[in-house]
């Protein structure tokens, strides 16, 4: 059995994980806990990024408790909006507070990007334009070319969680190019873990969404691979072998 911890903002997509345990069919569990979320807009002034590393880690006692192997931060903009070296002392303190491996959701999604073998994605995202561009520009500090992005400007978590299926298509959609190698939806708020085979077939090519990247990104720090073709080519495509 390999348990991943995952630290997620408030009560929004959270039900995506029983899914994504689920359609997973194996030996692995995905623990919640939720962490404090005193404010939900999608603004670059909200003091998300500053949110103490103690506030993080209230729940790692509950990880500990629950066997977890490693620890996700799932607040994919309370990472990006740090900017890079910001993102990785938040995650380099987490690590240190609860003991054990940690990552975050924004980092996931390079890692992912880079596990698939693509160089050009678009930006499919529920933000504002600012807080999108600064996803763009830590994607690119990853060193992952961002061919397009689009926003949808929903001004809070509560506004992307309310989406269902048409919505999240629409936005990926919107988003796409022909340059763009693979679509990035970077929402955790957005239910995305049962749209995940509508989207690749729809756009023909792989998608990353937050909550599946935020697993993906768990199983990565354990060193497990796991073949669930149901949550798309993430979970499908053999690692890239660098030569």
């Amino acid at each position: 059995m390999t348990a991943l911890g995952v630290l997620y903002p408030g009560h929004f997509a959270e039900d995506d994980y029983p899914r994504i345990e689920q359609l997973l069919g194996s030996d692995i569990r995905v623990d919640l806990v939720h962490t404090p979320q005193d404010e939900d807009a999608y603004r670059t002034d909200v003091p998300r990024t500053a949110r103490p590393v103690e506030e993080l880690t209230r729940g790692a006692e509950e990880l500990r408790l629950s066997g977890a192997e490693a620890a996700v931060w799932a607040g994919t903009g309370g990472g990006f909006t740090a900017g890079w070296d910001g993102a990785h002392q938040q995650v380099r303190a987490l690590a240190q507070a609860i003991g054990m491996p940690a990552s975050a959701t924004s980092f996931g999604f390079v890692h992912a990007v880079h596990e698939i073998g693509v160089r050009r994605v678009a930006v499919a995202a529920t933000y504002p334009d600012e807080v999108t561009a600064l996803f763009a520009d830590f994607l690119r500090a990853g060193e992952v070319e961002v061919a397009a992005a689009h926003s949808a400007g929903c001004r809070s978590a509560a506004e992307a969680a309310a989406w269902g299926e048409p919505e999240v298509l629409a936005l990926a959609r919107a988003a796409d190019t022909a340059r763009a190698e693979a679509v990035l939806l970077p929402d955790t708020a957005l239910h995305t873990a049962s749209h995940l085979m509508a989207l690749e077939k729809h756009l023909g090519k792989p998608v990353l969404t937050a909550n599946q990247v935020t697993v993906w990104e768990g199983l990565r720090l354990t060193d497990r691979r796991v073949n669930a073709p149901d949550l798309g080519a993430l979970f499908t495509r053999e690692p890239i072998v660098q030569v």
